[in-house]
């Protein structure tokens, strides 16, 4: 595999496959608000539901009957709960053999999402991690808004619990669409589940798109930095790069929500980096831990820390003018103001905190 290319969320420069390639999708329709996909679903001869309705001949389902066929557990008190349940996953499975759900223009599968996905993610979130969400009222209901995180855990797994926690604790249900560095498209089936969960390139093409359809979007400025850096320096956060994601935000007046996460950083104390494994591999950095790889698959299982995700207080952007998204020290002072609230957070919640497992 070549050498990993982090493309910087703040390059201009055309992104012809990111930003315009053809996913392979069974709908036309792109979630909320309807927009039109390219039309690939028709030219395969399958006709899109809006909204994943049942095809002709289906029992009528509602939306939790759908969830509950799934096993997200709404609807499992009720009398006949079981036979809701088997009801929606037969009329779920129809759908996914039929082709009657949607897939948006980056590939993203609400429905698949909603019911399979996130109810495998979940046990994660709530039993193995037991995340504690705070703050997760200064998310906006609706409209474009842009969450910055901090990256850590050696893998990506704060942003996938993320996804949940917003999923899961927000009132509207918003969906995270995370940006992501162009390793996780190229590598077999994580590339697929990736844009199942919503996940796009992490250049200013996408993210734009993204944010002028009033879609929430998160993004990790560390980057590699920030996910490969040693066990001595965990909760340091690295630099944000060329402020980017503010430019991104000023061009379309969304506000930016700072997130910090804790409890990632210990799930796979990183005590080495074997850069020759790397190389050879193609990857960014090759972690050693205090289990990995001395043990095997089992060195590869992550321990089971304590998490905490607090959701900052919005710094809104539409105060500014258009020509503001060019001003270099607007940039950066925003840049600094947004990374020293999360640095703060997190030495904050670093303070609270009982003990890494408890």
């Amino acid at each position: 595999m070549a050498d990993a290319k982090v493309i910087p969320f703040d390059d201009d420069r055309s992104r012809g496959p990111a930003v315009h390639r053809t996913p392979r999708r069974r709908g036309t329709a792109g979630r909320r608000g309807g927009e039109p996909g390219t039309g690939a679903a028709g030219a395969r001869g399958v006709k899109a539901v809006p909204g994943g309705a049942q095809a002709q001949g289906d029992a009528p389902v509602t939306d939790a009957d759908s969830g509950a066929g799934l096993g997200d557990g709404h609807g499992a008190g009720d009398g006949g709960g079981l036979e809701r349940r088997i009801t929606g996953g037969l009329a779920f499975l129809r759908r996914r053999l039929t082709g009657e759900y949607e897939v948006d223009d980056f590939g993203y599968d609400e429905e698949l999402t909603d019911q399979v996905l996130m109810s495998l993610l979940r046990p994660l979130y709530e039993k193995y991690f037991r995340v504690e969400v705070k703050g997760v009222e200064n998310i906006p209901s609706e409209g474009g808004a842009l969450i910055v995180a901090n990256h850590s855990g050696t893998l990506p797994m704060d942003g996938l619990m993320m996804q949940v926690a917003v999923h899961d604790h927000h009132p509207a249900g918003r969906h995270l669409r995370l940006l992501a560095a162009d390793l996780v498209f190229v590598l077999p089936v994580v590339n697929e589940l990736a844009r199942k969960l919503g996940h796009t390139l992490a250049c200013a093409e996408d993210a734009a798109r993204l944010l002028e359809r009033g879609e929430l979007v998160g993004v990790m400025p560390e980057g590699f930095k920030g996910l490969g850096k040693p066990f001595g320096d965990r909760y340091k956060l690295q630099r944000f790069g060329r402020g980017g994601f503010v430019s991104t935000a000023l061009k379309h007046g969304t506000p930016i929500i700072p997130c910090s996460v804790v409890g990632a950083e210990e799930i796979y104390p990183m005590i080495g980096n074997s850069r020759t494994l790397a190389r050879v591999l193609g990857f960014p950095y090759f972690p050693l831990t205090p289990t990995f790889p001395w043990l095997g698959p089992l060195g590869a299982v992550p321990l089971p820390t304590k998490w905490t995700i607090q959701f900052g207080e919005p710094i809104p952007t539409d105060g500014y003018p258009p020509e503001a998204a060019e001003d270099p020290m607007l940039m950066f002072n925003l840049t600094d103001q947004v990374r020293e609230q999360i640095q703060h957070t997190l030495y904050k919640l670093l303070v609270q905190r009982r003990s890494v497992f408890f």
